[in-house]
């Protein structure tokens, strides 16, 4: 690759930290595995995030816009209804269990290794809060009688499809979930209309 074509030491690094926390961790992986992946000074590290800790942090913040990326372009094309949108993110996530290399949710990993009040905590709580109000809405939307209770549930579901699918190194979970989901939906939503033909 020419010199003018290859990525700025900051995309490299960020690059270089995605494909190693999340295949071995946060914690054993040091900054200077991270500096040999990425092929970069230990200046590079500094002036672009100023600790791992940024790294780390910068790290959970573009996955977590990929996933909100994802969500935003994919329901609406591939899903009509809100119902149905709320089972699609399952879809979603039994389309992401069965790619190489899953290894679970990175927002559970990270929090598992990090320490209370850090930067991973502000980023999962972003995040979570996020996949929270993207249930709510959707159930608001499809008349649930308790948005937020059904956001509870759901979260649940989802949180227990990506541990179950990496303990299980399998994808079923997400249509266990799935089915689960519309069980949700039918006890707390109104049946859709049919329409008319």
């Amino acid at each position: 690759m020419p010199a003018t074509d290859r990525p700025a030491p900051r995309e490299r690094l960020l690059a270089a930290a995605d494909a190693l926390f999340y295949r071995d961790g946060i914690c054993s992986v040091g900054v200077d595995r991270v500096l040999r992946e990425a092929d970069v000074a230990r200046a590079s590290l500094y002036s672009a995030f100023g600790s791992k800790d940024e790294l780390v942090k910068a790290y959970l913040e573009q996955r977590s816009g990929l996933w909100r990326a994802t969500v935003a372009e994919t329901l609406p094309t591939r899903w009509a209804t809100p119902r149905e949108r709320i089972l699609g993110i399952f879809e979603l996530l039994g389309e992401w269990f069965a790619r190489p290399g899953y290894n679970g949710c990175p927002f559970i990993n990270a929090s598992a290794e990090a320490e209370p009040g850090g930067p991973v905590q502000q980023v999962t709580d972003a995040h979570r809060a996020w996949v929270r109000d993207l249930f709510s809405g959707l159930a608001a939307e499809a008349g649930a009688r308790d948005p937020e209770t059904v956001s509870a549930q759901l979260v649940l579901l989802y949180d227990g499809a990506m541990v179950g699918a990496q303990l299980d190194r399998s994808a079923t979970p997400a249509t266990a979930a799935r089915t689960a989901a519309a069980a949700i939906l039918e006890a707390t939503t109104p049946r859709p209309r049919r329409r008319a033909r």
